[in-house]
C-alpha cells in the first residue's frame, strides 16, 4: 500500500499465452457504442510525464474510438482524489471511472457505488482472457473478499533498492544482498565517512504512509508473517512484526539508518551521504535526476527472507461507478481494456516508468528503446508475480497510517514493542468501527 496521503510463467504475466484479437486490440470491437457517449475519469496523474502520458492514452483511445470522449479530471496526489471521490459519491455524482486503492475499492463496493467489472458490458466476453496476461500479483490485487473482481490494473510500481555501486565497490560488496542480515551488514559497512547508508521517512499522523512503513511490512512479510491477516486483522505485535521494528531500530542505533522528510534517502543518494535508497521503482527517473551522473547507480529488487515475498506492490486501480449509463458503462469497459492491452502499456511504461501490468508489453516495439536503456526492468518486474499486497479492507489505510506513526517513535526511542502495540490497539479499533 504506497499510499501517502500528500503491492507461473502461464497466470502471471503470460508469457507463453498468446492474447485473443480483442485483447490485444481492444478498441476494435465498436459496435457496441451506436451514439456518441462520454465518461468521466478521475485520476492523479496531473503533471510532468504523467499528464503526458495520459493525454497521449486517452487522444490514442478516442481516436480507435470515435463515438466515445473521455473527460479527465487530475488531482495532484491521491488524499485529495480520495476526498473528491467520497465526496460525489456521497452528492450521487461520482466519475464514471476513478482510480482508487484496494481498500477505498472495499468500501465503495459495500455501499454498492461501484460495479464488479464482469457486469460491464461486453466484459464477460473478454476478461478472463485479458485477466490471465497480468502478473499473478497484479492479478490477486483485483479482487475484493466476495472473490471478484471490482478493480482493472493500470499503474503499477515496486519497491526497490538504488544503489551507489562506486560505494558498494569501495566497501568490498561484490553484489547487492539476498537476505536482510547481509543488508544490515552492507550498510554498517558504507555508513563512514560522513556516509549513512539508507535515509528513510518513517511518515506519520499528518503525512501518512511512506517507504518507510513499507520497508517496515516487507521485513514482516519477507520473514513470514504479514502486518495483516488475509482478513484485515492487525498482527502488528507478533514477534515477526516486533523483530522488524527492531531490525530498523538498530540499523539507526549503528548509525547505518537515518530519518528525514520528503524523500530523503532520494537526496542522501544523490549528494553522496547516503548509499542506498529505498523507493518506488516508478521514481526511476527521480534517482537519476538526483544523482546526475555523478556516479553509476545500481538497481535491485529487496531481498526475499523465508517467505519467497520481497517488494511491495504499490499504484492504484481503475473502478467504474454504479450511477454510470449503460452506454458509460460500455465504453468504461473498452477503455479500461485498452488502458490495459499490451500495446498502451508498453507506451505508459516507457512514458512514465511505471511497470506494465503484462509482460507481453515488454515485446512492444514501443517498450524496446526504454528497455535497452533501462535493462535494470528486465530483472526486476517479475517481483509483480510474488509482490506483497495489502488485504482489500477500509480500515488498513487508517492502519497504516498508526504504523508510520509507531515507526517515527520507535526510531525516536519508544520501545517497539510499546510503539507496535499502541498501533494495534488504535487499528483493532479502526477495524471494529468499520
Amino acid at each position: 500500500m504506497a499510499l501517502t496521503l500528500t503491492a507461473s510463467a502461464c497466470a502471471g504475466g503470460g508469457s507463453s499465452s498468446t492474447a485473443s484479437t480483442a485483447s490485444s486490440s481492444p478498441s476494435a470491437n465498436a459496435g457496441a457504442i451506436t451514439s456518441p457517449v462520454t465518461i468521466t475519469f478521475d485520476e492523479v496523474e496531473a503533471a510532468g510525464s504523467l499528464l503526458k502520458g495520459i493525454t497521449s492514452a486517452v487522444s490514442a483511445f478516442e481516436a480507435q474510438n470515435p463515438k466515445i470522449t473521455v473527460k479527465l479530471t487530475s488531482y495532484a496526489t491521491y488524499g485529495p482524489l480520495l476526498t473528491a471521490e467520497t465526496a460525489q459519491v456521497a452528492a450521487g455524482t461520482p466519475p464514471t471511472i476513478g482510480q482508487a486503492y484496494e481498500s477505498w475499492a472495499e468500501k465503495f463496493a459495500t455501499s454498492d457505488s461501484i460495479v464488479p467489472i464482469s457486469s460491464l458490458p461486453g466484459a464477460s466476453a473478454t476478461m478472463a482472457q485479458d485477466e490471465s496476461t497480468f502478473y499473478t500479483g497484479v492479478q490477486n490485487d483485483l479482487k475484493l473478499p466476495d472473490g471478484q473482481v471490482w478493480m482493472w490494473p493500470f499503474s503499477k510500481s515496486l519497491q526497490l533498492m538504488f544503489y551507489n555501486a562506486n560505494m558498494l565497490k569501495a566497501a568490498g560488496i561484490s553484489s547487492a544482498p539476498t537476505t536482510w542480515t547481509q543488508f544490515a551488514t552492507d550498510l554498517k559497512a558504507m555508513s563512514k565517512n560522513g556516509v549513512t547508508g539508507t535515509t528513510i521517512d518513517p511518515g506519520n499522523a499528518s503525512e501518512g504512509v511512506t517507504s518507510g512503513e513499507e520497508w517496515l511490512e516487507e521485513l514482516a512479510a519477507s520473514n513470514g508473517s504479514p502486518l495483516y491477516a488475509s482478513d484485515g486483522t492487525p498482527q502488528f505485535t507478533s514477534a515477526t512484526a516486533a523483530a522488524a521494528m527492531q531490525y530498523l531500530v538498530n540499523l539507526k542505533k549503528a548509525g547505518a539508518l537515518a530519518i528525514g522528510t520528503n524523500y530523503p534517502g532520494e537526496t542522501a543518494l544523490g549528494a553522496k551521504k547516503g548509499a542506498v535508497d529505498i523507493s518506488s521503482s516508478a521514481g526511476y527517473y527521480y534517482e537519476q535526476q538526483a544523482v546526475g551522473g555523478k556516479f553509476p547507480l545500481t538497481t535491485t529488487v529487496m531481498p526475499a527472507g523465508s517467505s519467497g515475498v520481497s517488494d511491495e506492490m504499490a499504484g492504484a486501480n481503475l473502478v467504474v461507478f454504479s450511477k454510470a449509463s449503460t452506454e458509460q458503462k460500455a465504453a468504461a469497459w473498452k477503455f479500461l481494456q485498452f488502458l490495459s492491452s499490451p500495446a498502451e502499456q508498453a507506451a505508459w511504461g516507457a512514458a512514465t516508468g511505471y511497470f506494465p501490468v503484462t509482460s507481453q508489453a515488454l515485446t512492444q516495439s514501443a517498450y524496446a528503446s526504454y528497455l535497452s536503456q533501462n535493462p535494470w526492468v528486465s530483472t526486476t518486474i517479475t517481483g509483480l508475480n510474488t509482490a506483497l499486497i495489502d488485504p482489500p479492507y477500509s480500515w488498513v489505510t487508517q492502519c497504516g497510517i498508526y504504523l508510520s506513526t509507531a515507526l517515527s517513535a520507535a526510531l525516536s526511542g519508544t520501545s517497539a514493542s510499546s510503539a507496535l502495540g499502541t498501533a494495534q490497539s488504535a487499528c483493532t479499533t479502526a477495524k471494529s468501527n468499520a
